[in-house]
């Protein structure tokens, strides 16, 4: 337990002063964060074997799974407040077409790419894999988008787009997963099985909306019973501990699975939330705040957790390769010709499929999946996805960070220090015009 403690004190410290080493170069918190942690992981430090000091094993590091389970839930409560109604009346519709359109085209892309490689080399990539990475390249990485926006305050009609679109992400990504998944599974079993092709993905969907609306519902009866502030921040805190709990529930009833998208639940906890709560918008900057070195020691691990021997196999790093650039032209074109058609502005148009290019968590759960499902196919779609997670989460929020930049809606520093500064006045002269009237 003591060793336990001081690797992970070891990894929030050491994530924190890498952000200052890499701070000349201008690079986004979350890259110095991953990097952080592959210093400290089972390929670097960890392998001098001192208790405590690194993580000596990817078991030692995928021991804290429960830190990355409840990040990931803040995560997703976060981006639950990018849907208020009077915000959804500006962008919803454009939002959830954008987001639909730019998955499915990275699906179509990556397919369609691999499908080719197949038949060029069917002793190297099978079919029932070729279609399974290509369901698996319609996800997006919600938790590096949000801290760079959260890191550069980024502010605009391309962040204002960018979070509900990251969010709908996840459930496109569970039904094309679902179906491209059943069709490869029936490709090696030669039985259909439409209960876990259509069905069940609609079913976790669904339970995963209900569970977070229930919850986000009874949170918000909850907070009238106190009056503090900071009781009621715990609270707020404390339910979203309950809700990645709950979501982590899973079952059978015959042939049917009922289960939750943690991501989804927690989602539609902050969406509910943040609508019906009028205290709302205080209490989630409030959460923010709190879950900070969480988030940071979320990323550290997710570092830690990289495997690089990936590199050691050239099929893999071909076949990555492959996966990398069609998935990241399916995400900016599809991005890119939607936004246009839902008439959004144009640097929307030009720079939001550049910031949904990061992919981790959910992409590596359906890698597991598929590990788990297939065999020895499976084996190969795993690796194939570490490879290209490794690559997205070191240069993806980078990317996000020079787009955002670009289109405006990150300002320099001195422009944002002397806006802050404008607001400050401008809200001191209203309490001052409020006190004198009163008087």
């Amino acid at each position: 337990m003591s060793s336990t403690l001081l690797s992970v004190s070891i990894a929030l410290l050491g994530g924190l002063l890498m952000t200052r080493a890499f701070k000349p170069l201008k690079l986004p918190a979350v890259t110095a964060y991953l990097i952080a942690g592959v210093l400290i992981g089972p390929y670097f430090i960890g392998r001098l074997g001192i208790d405590g000091f690194g993580f000596a094993t990817s078991e030692a590091v995928h021991a804290l799974s429960l830190v990355a389970d409840v990040a990931l839930g803040f995560i997703a409560f976060s981006i639950g407040s990018e849907f208020r109604l009077e915000d959804l009346k500006k962008t919803g519709k454009q939002a959830f077409v954008i987001g639909i359109c730019e998955a499915l085209t990275a699906v179509l892309f990556t397919d369609l790419a691999l499908v080719a490689f197949h038949f060029a080399m069917p002793h190297v990539l099978t079919l029932p894999q070729a279609i399974t990475l290509g369901a698996i390249a319609s996800a997006t990485a919600p938790a590096a988008t949000l801290m760079v926006v959260r890191q550069y305050k980024a502010k605009g009609a391309v962040t204002d787009i960018l979070l509900p679109v990251v969010a709908l992400d996840d459930a496109v990504c569970l039904i094309a997963f679902a179906v491209s998944f059943g069709i490869a599974r029936t490709m090696i079993s030669g039985t259909v099985d439409i209960i876990s092709i259509l069905v069940n993905p609609i079913i976790e969907i669904a339970g995963s909306l209900i569970l977070g609306a229930i919850m986000g519902w009874i949170l918000t009866q909850l907070e009238k019973m106190f009056n503090s502030n900071t009781n009621r921040l715990n609270m707020t805190i404390g339910f979203v501990f309950v809700t990645v709990a709950l979501s982590k529930l899973s079952f059978h009833i015959g042939s049917l699975h009922i289960g939750f998208s943690s991501l989804l639940v927690c989602m539609m906890l902050g969406t509910v939330f943040c609508n019906i709560c009028p205290l709302s918008h205080d209490l989630m900057k409030r959460a923010d705040k709190w879950s900070s070195p969480l988030l940071a020691l979320f990323f550290v691990i997710s570092g830690a957790e990289l495997e690089l021997n990936v590199f050691s196999d050239i099929a893999i790093v071909a076949i990555g390769l492959i996966y990398i650039l069609f998935r990241s032209l399916g995400k900016y074109l599809g991005a890119a010709f939607s936004s246009k058609a839902t008439k959004c502005p144009p640097q929307v148009c030009k720079y939001l499929g550049i910031t949904l290019l990061p992919q981790a968590g959910v992409a590596l759960g359906m890698c597991t999946i598929a590990g788990n499902e297939m065999g020895p196919q499976g084996t190969l779609i795993r690796n194939i996805i570490l490879f290209s997670v490794l690559i997205y989460e070191l240069f993806g929020p980078v990317l996000t960070r020079m787009a955002l930049t670009a289109a405006g809606d990150i300002q320099p520093k001195g422009e944002e220090v002397t806006n802050r500064r404008k607001n400050m006045l401008e809200e001191a002269a209203k309490m001052f015009h409020i006190h004198h009237r009163h008087r």
